[in-house]
């Protein structure tokens, strides 16, 4: 069974100089959130943009992903702290995102770090936010348990 999610994303004026907001049409989670040109290419100001989501899309999927891996091997997470890191830049085709970076630091009670680390390239390449990007955006993961 297919799952869809939809959003919307209203923008008015130019694209240096316009602004815009996007709203999730799934949930009542995110309304109205503003977003602007600058907010993706220079000091956000309080707004954000879509890699920013992005990554929020991203840590999110990962998390889940590495839970799960965890469970199967007879773990279960206390706590995961995932931070995915966006990067974009202006290419010949113009600006993209070239890499997405995660660094997840855990708490996993009777869980070593090589069993963690293993688990967290499996979520890297596994989860389906990864899956989406792989082959178009680098992807890179950091784990450490506390």
């Amino acid at each position: 069974m297919a799952a869809t999610r939809s959003a919307t994303a209203i923008w008015q004026g130019n694209l240096t100089e316009g602004k815009g907001t996007v709203s999730s049409n799934s949930s009542a989670q995110l309304r109205d959130l503003p977003v602007s040109w600058s907010a993706r290419t220079e000091d956000p100001n309080g707004l954000s943009g879509p890699e920013e989501l992005l990554a929020a899309a991203h840590a999110s999927c990962f998390s889940m992903a590495l839970s799960n891996i965890l469970f199967k091997a007879g773990f279960t997470a206390e706590r995961l702290e995932v931070t995915a890191l966006i990067t974009g830049d202006k290419l010949e085709a113009g600006w993209t995102v070239i890499s997405s970076h995660l660094t997840v630091r855990g708490r996993v009670p009777d869980a070593d770090q090589a069993a963690f680390a293993d688990a967290a390239e499996q979520a890297k390449d596994g989860c389906p936010i990864s899956r989406a990007l792989k082959g178009n955006v680098a992807l890179s993961v950091d784990a450490t348990l506390e």
